[in-house]
């Protein structure tokens, strides 16, 4: 694999048009994988509903609630294989919530939403006050290299 491969699948109906979000996702994870030097490799992305999100959380997590971002890496590749990072589930309906609440863009929530997603395929977490802020820090950074105006929310304010 010569660069990033990118599959974006989507299990509802987008409130945008396909090739926007498909773009916006592509650019994020790209931008997130080029800023942390993460070597080639593949992931996918699975835009879903709140009930499959929640089905998710539930089983892997033990939370019986939808969220908006869930991450499943993929672990080490064997011998031969291509590198995969894992996968990715954003709820749209939560997407477009946490956007209208924050006066943004549904593009801009995806993006953010995506990129905080990629960079816990690559190990990064924030149940710890000092992750949260490298994880922070790392996500601000790449949100402002792809020209956003979201930042994440304060260190001390623990996410989803």
């Amino acid at each position: 694999m010569n660069e990033h491969e990118v599959t974006v699948e989507a299990e509802v109906e987008l409130p945008l048009p396909e090739a926007a979000v498909h773009g916006t996702l592509v650019r994020a994870v790209e931008a997130t994988l080029a800023h942390t030097g993460a070597p080639p490799s593949g992931l996918t992305i699975l835009l879903v509903d709140n009930e499959r999100i929640a089905a998710l959380n539930r089983e892997f997590l033990g939370e019986d609630k939808p969220t908006d971002v869930l991450s499943f890496p993929a672990g080490e590749p064997m011998p031969g294989m291509e590198a995969y990072l894992g996968d990715i589930a954003i709820a749209i309906p939560v997407a477009v919530e946490q956007a209208r609440s924050a006066g943004h863009g549904l593009l801009d929530e995806l993006a953010l939403l995506t990129v905080h997603g990629v960079l816990h395929l690559l190990g990064h977490d924030h149940a710890e006050p000092a992750e949260q802020q490298e994880m922070w820090r790392l996500q601000d950074a790449i949100l402002a290299g792809l020209e956003l105006p979201l930042r994440s929310p304060d260190y001390d304010n623990p996410a989803s």
